[in-house]
């Protein structure tokens, strides 16, 4: 088995606040591949966006590990090389605060490109122009500024940028959940194009569980900080495991009776979600989980592989690991 591109070991972020410690992280593990795409998936304030963050630097982590292609990098972005800069980069889930309207698109597809030294100054209109060919916009683009663009064309925009210095891993922040659905679609088949002929990794961070039956090969499930399913992508959407992936699969819109057939019973959750600030003894999603056992409100589960890649925290499942 090839090494992975990251992994990220036991991964704690906390923050604290006027009322108290907020958790955002909780002991995160998990590995990807060259070319692999991971979905990141949970409801807002689940830490999917922090654990981003903390993976790119941006957050100094407050324990675990991250590393790349074998590499410590747990360390905050000003303190790490130009070099292993240009091989993580993020998309944003705005492309409107994150691109310089005082810039055109040609100086704003530049910056990079001077930055980290990869095109001589002389071919840098060239390299413009076959960024913008790369992510379907025309060549005139490079002449206007994003305040004319739309939502959808400023976001194409954006992974141009990401893409300008041939990163290994891409980390996509929400990257199409402002738009419709149908420049949504447009977004996703063009990353998985340019995976494909650039054999990117891709982190990819979302709410939206429906998005990942088509980009992702690997889906992991958070809630309140912490990985509670991780599973390839087909086996996660036919055998959810974990009673909160379970209420979220049965949440998923369908457009035909078969596919319906196919969703586990529709579970509505108990309560509102816990404060990050005053988490719940024992399993997170006890208080909202209508399968839970006495020692779920008590004590912690473990994660366990239940089989083969397949990963769950949750007390009912345990019974069921390949570890014995």
């Amino acid at each position: 088995m090839s090494e992975p591109l990251l992994e990220v070991r036991d991964l704690q972020k906390f923050f604290l606040t006027s009322r108290g410690t907020v958790k955002a992280a909780q002991g995160v593990s998990f590995a990807l591949s060259p070319q692999e795409t991971l979905g990141l998936v949970g409801e807002s304030g689940s830490g999917k966006s922090t654990v981003a963050y903390t993976i790119m630097g941006m957050y100094s982590p407050t324990g675990g590990q991250i590393l790349f292609r074998g590499q410590d990098i747990t360390m905050s972005h000003t303190k790490r090389p130009l070099s292993l800069k240009k091989e993580l980069q993020i998309v944003f889930q705005d492309p409107g605060s994150s691109l310089n309207p005082r810039r055109s698109v040609e100086k704003i597809l530049e910056l990079p490109l001077r930055i980290h030294g990869k095109v001589r100054a002389q071919e840098m209109s060239q390299a413009v122009g076959e960024l913008l060919e790369m992510v379907e916009l025309p060549p005139d683009y490079a002449l206007k500024y994003p305040r004319v663009l739309g939502g959808g064309e400023k976001q194409m925009v954006a992974i141009a940028r990401a893409l300008a210095v041939r990163p290994s891993l891409l980390v996509l922040d929400e990257p199409t959940s402002a738009l419709d659905v149908s420049v949504q679609a447009k977004i996703i088949n063009m990353l998985i194009r340019i995976q494909k002929e650039r054999g990117l990794g891709y982190l990819f961070i979302t709410h939206d569980l429906s998005l990942m039956r088509n980009i992702a090969h690997r889906v992991a499930i958070m809630y309140l900080g912490q990985i509670m399913e991780l599973a390839p992508a087909q086996v996660f959407f036919e055998q959810p495991l974990h009673p909160y992936t379970r209420m979220l699969v049965s949440s998923i819109p369908v457009v035909s009776q078969e596919e319906e057939k196919l969703k586990p019973t529709k579970i509505i959750p108990k309560g509102e979600i816990p404060s990050p600030v005053n988490l719940p003894s024992g399993c997170v999603f006890h208080p909202r989980c209508g399968e839970r056992i006495e020692e779920c409100s008590h004590e912690e589960p473990e994660m366990q592989e239940v089989e083969p890649g397949h990963w769950v925290k949750c007390h009912l499942r345990a019974s069921l690991s390949t570890k014995g």
